[in-house]
């Protein structure tokens, strides 16, 4: 029997749903149980593929080719289960679904409304695909109040109301705040928000308080009684030094054994977190510690790495080493010279992805300078593009040599993809074609040479990686670039699209089309950032 999780937020975002979404699943999953997580996102755009990172953070890939919320990255990284198309959907995608229907006369000229037609939707895209699951972790993106995600939670109560009983359970997260100058954690915001949750028709079965500092007694029966909930569903969250201490503090928390407790059933042997305590260790007892110049455009914002960020730790986890990330804008990089020392003085330097001509001058400046100083360099989607353009320019003999994406050139080193195959069959773009969901998206194999860099750390001929982009490496500059010393170690099966390229001539210098950190977890770190940190930390002995 498939029981329903979902977990709400209230007083103010980024509490962390996501996180405790994701730990919890861990710790189900560590029961025994099968799970899985989706997310329902209230705002208007069908994706985040063509927000500004800015907006939104990173967009996860999914394998099938879906542009997502960030907090799939949380649930495949804590769960490693494969997220798909199917675990996340938003208010764009509710309304086209049914303004498609509406279009098509599915609905016999009756009146499409909010009720029943829009929580029609969102309860079908709740409960579809959840065959063999023992628990479905279903996040209601924003906090409660707002008004765009009015129909979620109304579509969730009535779900209550359908399901067989113990089958559905509601979790909500809430700030208890520390008034410093009163001395004293405030829960008058949560008693607020349990209220608008509840006039709306959902009673809290968990509250989850996040705080600065413990939850004494007295609190703690406070929340309980002006909740309406027992003292046992009342838990916890303090602040962490890692994400990855999230699912041992849950657990001693007690959010599982209440999950089950509220589910009505018998808890099973305590979850062996054994693997998670090893990660924690591996983090707050480092053996080493390197810094990697992370070069991007939107480096205010980490969380538009966010993904990336994570990978590096991971790799660091591996090496149980420390990784400092020091941020760089590319477009500092092309005109300060104290930035561009600073990036010299790294262990190593990751050229990050992104679009438009706007930081490509830095980047570009980075892979040399990282290839001029031996130090480890790892480029990664456009970042591979700039390095291969630095190449060309500067060693290929094709000074000109230009991306079709900054505007017309006369020698179109990376250009824009038209065509591509999947799976056997033949996708095709056009450039006029709408931005949304157009690009390269997904899973696509990669067909690595014998003798190459890559196939030694990958110990495989063949990988699968995923894919966020318009434009591709012009393989017919092939020649001229491995003459300068740039190899293609990586192809699409048809031999058509460059996936990978390494520069011989240097210790380690990778640059990759595809998206590795998407597939990077705390248990099972990615092989190219576990290979490039240890690159990092044998530069680090160098210097």
């Amino acid at each position: 029997m498939t029981r329903y999780i979902f977990i709400t937020g209230g007083v103010v975002s980024s509490l962390g749903k996501g996180l405790a979404s994701a730990s919890l699943g861990a710790l189900l999953q560590a029961r025994g149980y099968k799970v899985r997580l989706r997310k329902l996102d209230p705002y208007l755009n069908v994706d985040p593929g063509t927000m500004n990172p800015y907006q939104h953070g990173e967009v996860f890939v999914t394998d099938d080719g879906a542009e997502t919320d960030l907090d799939l990255g949380h649930y495949e990284r804590f769960t490693n289960v494969a997220a798909a198309k199917s675990d996340n959907v938003t208010t764009g995608q509710i309304y086209q679904t049914i303004l498609n229907k509406e279009r098509r006369g599915d609905y016999d000229g009756g009146t499409v409304q909010t009720i029943p037609h829009v929580t029609d939707e969102i309860k079908a895209f709740i409960t579809s695909g959840t065959e063999g699951c023992d628990f479905v972790l279903c996040e209601i993106g924003g906090t409660v109040g707002d008004i765009e995600g009015l129909p979620f939670f109304e579509a969730i109560r009535q779900l209550r109301n359908e399901l067989p009983r113990a089958t559905s359970l509601f979790v909500h997260l809430t700030l208890v705040p520390w008034l410093g100058t009163a001395g004293e954690l405030k829960t008058k915001p949560t008693q607020h928000s349990v209220k608008e949750l509840r006039a709306i028709g959902i009673q809290p079965d968990i509250l989850v308080c996040r705080a600065e500092r413990p939850l004494g007694a007295d609190e703690r029966r406070k929340v309980a009684l002006f909740c309406n909930l027992q003292e046992s569903a009342v838990i916890e969250s303090l602040d962490m030094d890692t994400i990855y201490a999230a699912p041992l503090a849950y657990h001693e928390a007690g959010l599982d054994s209440a999950v089950l407790a509220a589910c009505e059933i018998d808890a099973p042997p305590p979850p062996k977190l054994t693997q998670w305590e090893k990660v924690v260790r591996a983090i707050r007892d480092p053996e080493d510690e390197v810094e990697i110049a992370l070069v991007g455009k939107y480096v205010r914002l980490p969380d538009a790495y966010k993904s990336l960020v994570e990978a590096l730790g991971h790799g660091g986890i591996a090496k149980r080493v420390r990784v400092q990330i020091a941020w760089m804008d590319a477009e500092e990089i092309e005109s300060d010279a104290s930035a561009q020392q600073r990036l010299t003085a790294a262990h190593g330097v990751l050229v990050a992805s992104g679009f438009g001509v706007r930081g490509a001058r830095g980047k570009m400046l980075a892979a040399r300078m990282a290839r001029e100083h031996k130090i480890p360099f790892f480029g990664i989607c456009f970042g591979m593009q700039m390095a291969v353009l630095e190449v060309a320019r500067h060693l290929a003999g094709l000074p000109q040599a230009d991306s079709s994406e900054f505007g017309p050139t006369r020698c179109p080193l990376v250009g824009l993809l038209t065509e591509w195959e999947k799976n056997g069959q033949r996708e095709q773009r056009s450039r006029n074609e709408m931005r949304g969901g157009t690009m390269r998206l997904g899973s696509y194999d990669a067909q690595l040479a014998r003798d190459s860099h890559v196939a030694k750390i990958y110990e495989s001929a063949r990988v699968a990686e995923r894919h966020r982009h318009r434009y591709e490496v012009n393989i017919g500059y092939r020649k001229q670039l491995q003459k300068a010393g740039l190899h293609f170690s990586g192809m699409s099966p048809d031999g058509r699209l460059p996936e990978i390229v390494e520069y011989r001539p240097h210790p380690w210098y990778v640059g990759v089309q595809f998206h590795p950190e998407l597939k990077s977890r705390p248990l099972a770190p990615h092989p190219l950032f576990v290979s490039f940190i240890d690159a990092a930390l044998k530069q680090s002995r160098l210097v």
